[in-house]
């Protein structure tokens, strides 16, 4: 299992562990991690799982693809560091990785 933090707007962490395989979007719902509601169930349809990666593990996550470029532009409040969640895929490499959530979802 992967190790991935979710901190809310006002502080709170919640550190949950995630499948191989399944996305960031999936390990939050299963979790119940408030800030991500995913409406299109991740599909890449919406912009409800937005996620601000930390910057540490910008590289590592890697840059969106131009779908989820173009959907991002339908999320609130994104920055250079914004991601949907459903976009990510849970892997090895990815243990104690650290996203923010927005302080709302669009």
């Amino acid at each position: 299992m992967v190790k991935i933090t979710f901190i809310d707007t006002e502080g709170t962490a919640r550190t949950v562990e995630g499948e191989v395989g399944s996305s960031v979007m999936e390990t939050a719902i299963k979790h119940g991690v408030p800030g991500i509601e995913a409406e299109c169930g991740g599909a890449c349809a919406c912009s409800t799982c937005h996620v601000y990666i930390e910057e540490s593990w910008r590289q590592t996550v890697g840059e969106p693809s131009p779908m989820e470029e173009d959907m991002l532009d339908f999320a609130y409040g994104v920055q250079p560091n914004s991601r949907l969640s459903c976009q990510i895929k849970v892997s090895e490499e990815l243990d104690g990785l650290t996203v923010r959530t927005p302080e709302r979802q669009a």
